[in-house]
Order: C-alpha cells, then sequence, then structure tokens
C-alpha cells in the first residue's frame, strides 16, 4: 500500500472512531482506503445526514489534533472474538478468516479496530485542513441483497489542503459536465422510477445515438464484419451450455415460457455460437467477423445504477471473430487498431490492462496460459504497453481492456478483447481445414464502445454536452432577426437540410440576443443569423458555440462548409 493509501486507511479509522464518540451504539462493518479518500459502512440507529456528517468531521479534526498513537497488535482467534463480541459484523469477518489466519487490530486511544494495516504512527500525522466527508449512500453487508443495507460514508483525504481543494474543484467541474443533467437540459433521455435502469431515448437522443451507429456500422464493414441480430431470449438448456447459468446466474433475468426456463440474454455470445453452428465453415473463410449490436439485460443491485453508466439494459457492440490458431495475434492487433481509431476520433487517452485466469473459470489452465500468452505477444507486437490485472479475467478466457481517459480525467473500461478457447469446445464449432480434416477455431469476443448507452454517458461528460458538429442533435440554428426575413431564413435552412445538416428555423417573435443565448444553452454547434442585409447579399453571419462571431459568409459557402465538416466528423 502506498503512502497516500496509507493516509487514507488511516483516515477512515479516525472517522470510525469519531463515529463511535459521537454514537457508541453504532455497529462497524469495514472500512477500506479508495481512490481519493476512504469510506466506512455502518449499522447505526442514527440516520446520517449532511448536518450529522459536519458533526463527525469536527470530531476527527478533534482526534487528528489529538496526536494519538497508532499500534498494532496480533490476539489469538478466542481472544479476537472476545475482544470484538458487541460488534457482529467483524465477528463474521474474524470466523470468516481462515485457521492459521494472522489477526490483527489496531489501537488509536479509546479506539481499537479489526485490521490488517497498514497505517501511519499517529493521527497526528493526517493534516486536519485535508479531509472532507462527501456523502452518505446505502451499501448492502459485503454486497449482496439478501443482507441488510448499511450506511456508508465516503470520505476524501490527501497529503495537503492545496490537493483537496483541486479534487473538490474537479468535483465541482464533474457536476456541470453530470451526463444526467446534461440529457434532461438537451432532451437527449429520461430516467423514470417505472424503469430503474431502463433509460427512455428522446428525440435527440435517437439522433446522437443512431449517428454513433452510423459510425460504427462503416468502420466495421470497411474492416470485414458481417452484422447480425440474435433473439433476446433463449433457453435454460443454452446458458447451461455456455456456462452462463454456473457462474452469471445471478445477474440474469429469467422467465418460464411452455413450462421451460427462459432468459433474456445478459451477453451476445451463445447466440453467435448458434449462427456459427447453423452452417458448415471452410479454413477458407476463416477468420470470420460477426458483428452485433445486440441489447442486453443484467440484474444490477438499484443502489449501483447510475444514469447511462450503470443500468440494467444497454446495447452491447459486440463482435465475435473465429478463426484458426495462426491467425490469433493478427487478428487481436487489428482489433487494437480499430478500437485505437474509435478513440482517436473522439479525443480519448487510454491505457490497456491484460486480465489474467479468475479464481472462477471454465476449461483448462494450460490453455488460459496459452491464450494470456498469444494476447500479451499481441500487445508487445502492436506497440502497446500494458499492465497485469491479475484475476479479473472473463470466466472463459483472459482479456485485454481499454480505460479510456475523459476531459476531466477520469477513466472509464470500455472497449475489451477476450480470447476463448472454451466456447468452440462447448459448443463443439468446427470448420474444414485445408487437409479436408474438421477442425476447432479459436474465437475472440470483444467490444470497442462497450455499452452504447454508458458510451454516449461518457461523451456526453466528455463534450460537456457540447457535442461536434457529426454527432450533435441539433447541429444548425437558423436566427431571423426581423419577421421581413422569415421567407430568407426557412430558404436558408432548406439548403442546409438538403445538404443532410439537421437545421432548424428559430421564428419565434424575441430579441435576435435572446434567441443566440437559447441556442447557446442548447449547445448548438453553429448559429446563421439573417437580416435584411444578409437577406438582400445572399449571406449569412455565422456564429459557433466555441468560438463566437465568425463574420459574414456567402451562404453556399458556409452550407458547404458545414456539409463537409460534417460528412468527414471533423
Amino acid at each position: 500500500m502506498d503512502e497516500l493509501q496509507t493516509l487514507r486507511h488511516s483516515a477512515s479509522h479516525v472517522m470510525a472512531q469519531a463515529v463511535k464518540r459521537l454514537y457508541p451504539n453504532t455497529k462497524l462493518a469495514i472500512g477500506p482506503a479508495i481512490a481519493d479518500g476512504f469510506y466506512y459502512d455502518m449499522d447505526s440507529d442514527v440516520v446520517f445526514t449532511p448536518e450529522t456528517l459536519e458533526l463527525i468531521e469536527a470530531e476527527m479534526k478533534k482526534i487528528i489534533k489529538e496526536n494519538l498513537k497508532i499500534e498494532r497488535f496480533e490476539l489469538s482467534r478466542g481472544e479476537a472474538l472476545e475482544l470484538v463480541k458487541d460488534e457482529p459484523y467483524k465477528v463474521e469477518l474474524i470466523n470468516d478468516l481462515p485457521e492459521d489466519a494472522e489477526i490483527s487490530f489496531y489501537k488509536q486511544g479509546e479506539f481499537t479496530d479489526l485490521c490488517a494495516g497498514p497505517h501511519l504512527s499517529h493521527t497526528g500525522r493526517l493534516k486536519a485542513n485535508a479531509i472532507k466527508l462527501m456523502n452518505v449512500t446505502g451499501a448492502y453487508w459485503r454486497g449482496d441483497s439478501k443482507n441488510k443495507m448499511l450506511q456508508r460514508i465516503y470520505g476524501a483525504a490527501f497529503a495537503n489542503k492545496e490537493d483537496l481543494a483541486a479534487h473538490l474543484e474537479r468535483i465541482e467541474e464533474a457536476k456541470k459536465h453530470d451526463h444526467r443533467k446534461l440529457g434532461k437540459e438537451l432532451g437527449l433521455f429520461l430516467l423514470r422510477d417505472e424503469g430503474p435502469g431502463f433509460p427512455f431515448f428522446l428525440p435527440n437522443g435517437m439522433l446522437l445515438k443512431n449517428e454513433l451507429l452510423n459510425y460504427w456500422r462503416e468502420l466495421h464493414y470497411a474492416a470485414g464484419y458481417k452484422e447480425i441480430s440474435t433473439p433476446i431470449m433463449l433457453n435454460k438448456d443454452l446458458w447451461l451450455r455456455s456456462g452462463h447459468w454456473e457462474n452469471y446466474r445471478e445477474n440474469m433475468y429469467t422467465t418460464v415460457i411452455d413450462e421451460n426456463e427462459f432468459s433474456i440474454k445478459p451477453m451476445n455470445c451463445p447466440g453467435g455460437m448458434l449462427v456459427y453452428l447453423s452452417e458448415p465453415h471452410s479454413y477458407r473463410e476463416l477468420p470470420l467477423r460477426v458483428a452485433e449490436l445486440g441489447i442486453v439485460h443484467r440484474h444490477e443491485l438499484s443502489g449501483t445504477l447510475h444514469g447511462l453508466m450503470r443500468v440494467r439494459v444497454f446495447t452491447q457492440d459486440d463482435a465475435h471473430i473465429f478463426m484458426t490458431d495462426e491467425q490469433i495475434i493478427s487478428e487481436i492487433k487489428g482489433v487494437i487498431s480499430l478500437i485505437d481509431s474509435i478513440y482517436s476520433k473522439f479525443g480519448f487517452k487510454y491505457h490497456i490492462e491484460l486480465s489474467t485466469m479468475p479464481e472462477h473459470h471454465i476449461g483448462d489452465e494450460a490453455l488460459w496460459e496459452v491464450a494470456t500468452e498469444k494476447l500479451r505477444v499481441a500487445l508487445v507486437e502492436a506497440g502497446k504497453e500494458y499492465v497485469i490485472n491479475e484475476g479479473d479475467g472473463a470466466f472463459y478466457g483472459p482479456k485485454i481492456d481499454f480505460h479510456l481517459e475523459d476531459s476531466l480525467g477520469r477513466t472509464w473500461q470500455c472497449g475489451t478483447i477476450q480470447l476463448d478457447y472454451q466456447m468452440p469446445q462447448r459448443f463443439e464449432l468446427e470448420y474444414v481445414g485445408a487437409d479436408g480434416e474438421k477442425h476447432r477455431p479459436v474465437m475472440i469476443h470483444r467490444t470497442a464502445l462497450g455499452s452504447v448507452e454508458r458510451f454516449i454517458g461518457i461523451l456526453t461528460e466528455h463534450y460537456a454536452g457540447a457535442f461536434p458538429l457529426w454527432l450533435a442533435p441539433r447541429q444548425v440554428a437558423v436566427l431571423p432577426i426581423t419577421d421581413r426575413v422569415a421567407d430568407y431564413a426557412d430558404s436558408v435552412c432548406a439548403k442546409l437540410k438538403a445538404a443532410g445538416l439537421r437545421a432548424e428555423v428559430d421564428t419565434r417573435s424575441e430579441k435576435i440576443g435572446y434567441k443566440i443565448r437559447e441556442a447557446q444553452l442548447q449547445k448548438i454547434p453553429y448559429m446563421l443569423v439573417v437580416g435584411d442585409k444578409e437577406a438582400e447579399a445572399g449571406n449569412v453571419s455565422v456564429r459557433t458555440y466555441s468560438g463566437g462571431d465568425l463574420g459574414v459568409s456567402p451562404v453556399d459557402e458556409v452550407v458547404a462548409q458545414l456539409a463537409e465538416e460534417a460528412k468527414t466528423r471533423k
């Protein structure tokens, strides 16, 4: 654990100590360090509110000022259970430890907590002005909805007040970029209590989504992919065969039809297997690249739902590539190149993780080692740097994950490349080789955008709703200064539409300044202002959302420029 993580872990103990001082009957669960801070899950009759957090934070500052020594000690299992007998969550944690596990505690003043550490030497090494309690959420004990809902207090902790101030400033900036707020203001999507985790896309949102998917289809057609669509619901036998029923059942929605169990698909791959099986294949067809914009459903806990970022239904831009063993590395490199071109289009930087075999997996471990090495070699040959993410592969194969960075410096896992020897075996996939014999293909599962809905949420926050021209739902607003030029404004709009641009005329009897401000609020990329002089000369006065007034130009010239900008997706 690095120094900052140690500091944050110590801050979580100081917070727990402050809570126990103020509300002694509170029962403590766990309190780890996390990115930017820490949290602690607690079971309390007291409902923690913003006012409560202020009291807790004030008590934390007292504990820091007291400069209490933080001391580690170990106990036998029996002694440990006796010490925490009034803390049921700690008792459960100890009972779940292996018999030979070391059981350690940390003590500061009157407060003692079960913990593996490490911690700072004294509470005074924390900076009172570099800690801030942020908010409270609900959290099921151990993440299981069958367990009790606890209260989770989040805090931020940094080495100095300047870093905390910068963090809080980033949070405020992020609020301005919040896709849920922008989605409502720009008419992109709805989130309703009648369908938690099931977003409604509005007309502007569908324009944006369809433009994104048009771009996706063009890239994939050029890269040699064939598009398919598979059923949204398939029977239990299929999911047993694929391994999902055993390894992913808790995330699947099921139903019964004609006394047989079915599941709404959480992933597209089993359906893709059936498409491959529908006809015989030759080595001459391989690699066979099959893409699907498949709608999938996954059961997410209500407390984890977040706008478009975490939903229960989404469109996955899936593809499955069936190939020979000799084609694996070149195909992986091709997918890496495709994903790189997409992220570059939107100005995203990214880093790569190579995720290895998880504890719960299917198949021969020797094949896992072969698959992991193939991914590693492809990354090296593609000239990509990466880090190892131990044990985080899919249950059927190791994977490469792409974590993109947005304009606020936040990272999001989107694209993935999963190398799979297991599914072709389970589904007995075959192709006829050059020798006339039957062989088993290897396959890649991959996404570039990941969840299309989530990617739209990321784009919305990345651009703060000010999308580039080609993506913007409303591309051009024609703003007549007076009613006298209404016909000319209509003719300008008609030319824009004829060139394939999404344009509207603001016909309201409002002052031009008001119309410009309204178009700015809607983050429309271009505003074409027309008055008597412009109508007489066949011109328009061009304004942009980002760059202000660009001056007067002939209407045909402006239409051609904007059409070219949209067509080339600048």
